[in-house]
């Protein structure tokens, strides 16, 4: 049973910061993408970002590059979401999912991932 758990969601003023953490258990997640993604009331669920665990390559939407980054502690089979200079337009559930690296040709596509987390509300307040 593979298992994403989110949390660090929360309620922010514009500008502040928030950093979600999504812990993953059942298997090791060496060879897994883990991305992240959100989804605002009466929208689609849209790419946010994505860290290829062992590797160390980080890719992120256009919308959060350069306020938001991705890490991972695979020692905790962790991955983080450090989100900074949050805007009203950030407000969104936040999901983190994972799939193997040998199976997923788009990173920024959500059908691809096999296991979701439950999400984590994220408001950011004008």
């Amino acid at each position: 049973q593979v298992q994403l758990v989110e949390s660090g969601g929360g309620l922010v003023q514009a500008g502040g910061s928030l950093r979600l953490s999504c812990a993953a258990s059942g298997r090791t997640f060496s060879n897994y993408v883990m991305g992240w993604f959100r989804q605002a009331p009466g929208k689609e669920r849209e790419f946010v970002a994505a860290a290829i665990w062992s590797g160390g390559n980080t890719y992120y939407a256009d919308s959060v590059k350069g306020r938001f980054t991705a890490s991972r502690d695979n020692a905790k089979n962790t991955v983080y979401l450090q989100m900074n200079s949050l805007k009203p337009e950030d407000t969104a559930v936040y999901y983190c999912a994972a799939v193997h690296f040998g199976t997923v040709t788009n990173y920024r596509a959500d059908h691809e991932y096999d296991y979701w987390g439950q999400g984590t509300q994220v408001t950011v307040s004008s």
